[in-house]
């Protein structure tokens, strides 16, 4: 397996930390970890680039970490902030002349259709163009899927009542906004070397694992190395550490993980 590089683009849920008017401690906090754009990453293996969801902030994130290209895009879910940074992928179409594709289940390809028809049922294209995107679906049926050569397994999890998809390659997996997962995900999950898992807050949430539902997952799995991501302003990182077991951490953004 090719060596993998993976860089927390974003860390943070829906609002971002700090949140707007907010005066929490972790908000007007001074320590860089505290400081969260909305949850995403870039992925490098096999010479490939490949981000994982469009953030909202994707533009800044882009120039921030320098993605030099995006081969294909995997998206989890299409809730809004994994996914309304879709525009700024029209910047990389301009630089590598050709369409991007971009991977996801059924849930993901309606709302995407239905939300940005300009992209993906497009009429006569005026001003600056629009976004070039092949959108490949996941089915049901598929427990791994080939991009740009490289294979990744399809970690199905619930996200409330619907369905989101977290990504394995190697020994490196992700799964993002997550209430539960099922035996044969867990089951897939066993050997990682770094395992990226959803942890919004301390108190219980209806889509979310808060912490104490990441760490009973983390300890049926046993990856040698857990990163908790998608936080909110409840967590401070100097402070909230200390509750960690010593193989995991709270992620931050711009951190970069090498597998090997």
């Amino acid at each position: 397996m090719s060596q993998i590089v993976f860089t927390c683009l974003g860390t943070g849920t829906s609002a971002g930390v700090p949140v707007i008017n907010c005066k929490c401690a972790t908000c007007r906090s001074k320590n860089p970890k505290n400081n969260r754009l909305r949850t995403a990453g870039w992925l490098q293996v096999g010479g490939k680039h490949f981000l994982i969801d469009t953030s909202t902030d994707l533009r800044q994130q882009a120039l921030r970490y320098k993605i030099p290209r995006v081969d294909a895009v995997l998206y989890t879910h299409p809730h809004a902030d994994h996914v309304f940074g879709i525009d700024e992928l029209r910047t990389y179409n301009f630089q590598q002349r050709k369409p991007i594709p971009v991977y996801g289940n059924q849930w993901t390809q309606s709302t995407l259709h239905q939300q940005f028809g300009y992209i993906f049922n497009p009429g006569k294209v005026e001003g600056g163009g629009i976004p070039r995107l092949k959108f490949k679906l996941i089915k049901k049926t598929q427990s791994k899927v080939q991009v740009q050569g490289v294979t990744f397994k399809v970690l199905r999890v619930d996200h409330g009542s619907m369905e989101c998809l977290g990504y394995r390659s190697g020994d490196w997996a992700y799964i993002t906004d997550c209430s539960h997962i099922p035996r044969s995900t867990l089951n897939a999950m066993k050997g990682l070397k770094a395992l990226f898992l959803d942890c919004l807050r301390f108190s219980d949430h209806p889509t979310h694992f808060n912490l104490s539902k990441a760490l009973e997952v983390i300890n049926k799995v046993r990856p040698k190395k857990a990163y908790l991501i998608h936080l909110n302003h409840d967590i401070e990182v100097s402070r909230h550490s200390k509750l960690l077991p010593k193989n995991v951490q709270f992620a931050y953004d711009g951190l970069r993980v090498t597998i090997t």
